[in-house]
């Protein structure tokens, strides 16, 4: 960890700090000198990152948070004024459900919903009033490339996603003003444990991980750190003129029409 890194004296929040993306965002951003909130519904997931970046001289709490409650988001910005006040927010957490439209049950799409959209919208209600106290932040939210594109397994999920990414075109307008920049990320598929979770509902998941891969042009999945990196450079000054915009981490994915 360094205090003279390229998040030097800013305090960030990253929820879903637990695991996958968020885990290795929350280190990410310590490595570069952010003092760090480290949000997550599982306790001990989010406390063991903390511990780990404690360990390596950075500066990290964890918080027990639910990020579908409003008394979730409202702990992280708390923890995060008593660090410093707020520079940064990355809105990670989320869950997923598999199921073509006619088989998603109203309870699955009210927690995606809960969860992945109006978790974010919160979190950032919450963050807000703190980041324009200081003069200005960044927000950062993981989007996805379903958010673009359509998987039939998927629809709740991707109705979410996209949902996101019209909110932050919103909230790019509304907050630019105030130094306050929004952006998503969209990740293509990534070696996270909700991943692993797609494969296992596959009739073949060593099949399917294998058709998949071949889609890729980099012929891999991207890994938490690739996000993590795009992640670091949206909350850091290099980033001051990226607002309302996607970033698309899918190793070339899209690039191709067959």
């Amino acid at each position: 960890m360094t205090a003279a890194g390229r998040l030097a004296g800013k305090v960030a929040i990253v929820t879903g700090a637990g695991g996958g993306i968020g885990s290795a965002t929350a280190t990410r951003f310590a490595e570069e000198g952010a003092s760090v909130v480290c949000g997550d519904i599982d306790d001990g997931a989010a406390r063991r990152v903390a511990e780990e970046i404690q360990g390596r001289g950075g500066t990290a709490v964890a918080i027990e948070a639910n990020v579908a409650t409003v008394a979730g988001n409202r702990a992280l910005v708390a923890a995060s004024d008593k660090l410093g006040g707020l520079d940064i927010l990355h809105a990670n957490a989320a869950i997923q459900r598999m199921g073509l439209l006619e088989a998603t049950g109203e309870e699955d799409w009210d927690a995606l919903h809960a969860v992945n959209l109006r978790g974010v919208y919160l979190g950032i209600r919450e963050a807000l009033p703190l980041m324009r106290e200081q003069g200005g932040g960044a927000i950062i939210i993981t989007a996805s490339l379903l958010g673009i594109v359509g998987d039939p397994d998927m629809p709740a999920y991707g109705a979410m996603k996209g949902g996101l990414r019209s909110m932050c075109r919103a909230l790019a307008t509304a907050h630019g003003p105030e130094n306050i920049r929004c952006n998503t990320i969209c990740p293509g598929d990534v070696e996270t444990p909700m991943l692993a979770d797609f494969f296992v509902h596959q009739p073949d998941p060593t099949a399917a991980r294998s058709a998949i891969t071949e889609r890729y042009p980099l012929r891999r999945f991207a890994t938490p750190a690739d996000v993590a990196n795009v992640a670091l450079f949206l909350a850091s000054d290099e980033a001051s003129y990226l607002n309302g915009i996607d970033v698309v981490v899918d190793g070339g994915l899209l690039a191709r029409i067959y």
